[in-house]
């Protein structure tokens, strides 16, 4: 067979479970980013301050962390595809908690569901991405990355606007001002009504994953292969491997900025009186959808997956700048970049958090090839291990929302991403090369 032929062949064969797994990556973005909805909404009906209310995306990525290895001893057991259906059998769970969660009106009940949502992501993510890298060939591993990115963040980009018109429509513009402005006796109505609206779409969601499981389950998507023949001596565990180590590291301080870019942005929207704060998420994934455009457009054939990381590092850095330094009351970038659209513009020091998803969507794709390069048979350590970085988005966000109580400056606490775009500018530049600790 010629090698056009091979190609070909291994095109076709990757397209169906590429569009099975572009299916899972959406709902990773769909269940991932209503968390930037539902903090400023559970800060409402459970009366929290800004630390308290981070605690939702705490016990959402905090699983993350707790549960990667197990999961990924798991996989080993089972395999990649039952253990696909294993995570979104577990998501199910974390959905119908919501349904006594929002019928009490309970945070602790809120943050046991979310952590439950994280536990069955964590499988599905420890899955997939290598599967991602592995399914086809290793030179286009970024792109394909970027694609899932893309798909997800889009999901990111729906879902903010799905909340704000599915659970407050017919609420008017809630927020604490005007509950505080309310009697106590139409004030518990009011936040039992936002509570009860949901009920419906969580109930919704299980139905959808548990149509998912039968998709996973009955499809043909193959089993990956790990290469076992690679050079490996004296290599007995995946902490060998700097490469991976220092990009789980690097996960670790992305995610953590990612999740504050858009999980943060509509408690600070909310803190300024920006109108329909819900929604603000959206404008973050909209600028990491553009990101991940300029990934699957650009990669590898204007820019390499390193000068990706390079720039993403020093754009991050630039966009915190902008965040703490700017107006908080002129739209003047706004009114450029999209004021002509019809599209609501948002105060400068708000469009740069927003910007921060631009600067940082090529991180992940960029890293997963990197990271996972020469691992061999200590694949799904190394993914677990990748996972395990995602608890950035658990611990960073806290980080801020303290910062933010005690500074009673949410402007300010910005901060907290300049040396995470540090740390990435050193994988960049040289963690990524490092195959020895000596």
């Amino acid at each position: 067979m010629s090698s056009a032929t091979e190609s070909r062949t291994s095109t076709q064969s990757s397209v169906m479970p590429m569009v099975i797994i572009g299916i899972l990556f959406f709902v990773f973005g769909f269940v991932t980013w209503l968390n930037g909805s539902l903090i400023p909404f559970l800060k409402i009906i459970c009366e929290l301050n800004e630390f308290e209310a981070l605690f939702v995306t705490f016990a959402f990525y905090i699983a993350y962390t707790v549960m990667a290895l197990p999961m990924s001893h798991l996989l080993n057991r089972t395999g990649y595809k039952d253990g696909m259906a294993i995570g979104l059998a577990i998501m199910v769970v974390g959905s119908l908690l919501f349904i006594p969660a929002a019928k009490s009106a309970t945070y602790p009940l809120f943050l046991l569901a979310l952590f439950v949502l994280g536990t069955g992501l964590t499988i599905l993510q420890t899955a997939s991405n290598p599967y991602v890298v592995k399914i086809g060939p290793a030179e286009s591993a970024a792109m394909r990355i970027s694609i899932m990115g893309l798909i997800n963040k889009s999901a990111g980009v729906i879902v903010p606007l799905a909340f704000t018109a599915v659970i407050l429509s017919d609420m008017g513009n809630v927020s604490e001002q005007s509950l505080a402005a309310l009697s106590s006796d139409e004030r518990v109505a009011t936040v039992t009504a936002l509570s009860d609206k949901l009920v419906m779409p969580y109930i919704y969601m299980a139905i959808a994953l548990v149509a998912l499981i039968g998709l996973v389950k009955f499809s043909s998507l193959p089993e990956i292969d790990n290469d076992e023949d690679e050079d490996q001596e004296g290599k007995s565990s995946v902490m060998h491997f700097p490469q991976v180590v220092l990009g789980a590291l690097a996960l670790f301080a992305y995610v953590g900025v990612e999740v504050i870019a858009g999980d943060t942005i509509g408690l600070y929207g909310s803190g300024l009186g920006v109108a329909n704060f819900a929604s603000l998420t959206s404008y973050t994934m909209a600028f990491m959808v553009l990101g991940y455009i300029i990934g699957v457009t650009c990669i590898p054939r204007f820019i390499t997956q390193q000068q990706a990381l390079l720039g993403s590092a020093i754009a991050g850095s630039l966009a915190i700048v902008g965040v703490m330094f700017s107006s908080t009351t002129s739209t003047s970038i706004a009114d450029v970049l999209w004021g002509w659209s019809g599209i609501a513009v948002i105060p400068n020091s708000v469009t740069f958090v927003a910007l921060m998803g631009l600067a940082h969507a090529l991180v992940w794709p960029s890293i997963w090839p990197l990271a996972l390069d020469g691992l061999g048979k200590f694949v799904a350590q190394g993914s677990a291990l990748l996972i395990m970085g995602i608890s950035g988005g658990a611990i960073l966000p806290l980080i801020f929302g303290k910062l933010a109580h005690i500074l009673n400056d949410t402007q300010l606490a910005y901060v907290v991403g300049l040396p995470c775009y540090m740390f990435i500018l050193f994988y960049a530049l040289k963690g990524h090369k490092m195959r020895s600790w000596k």
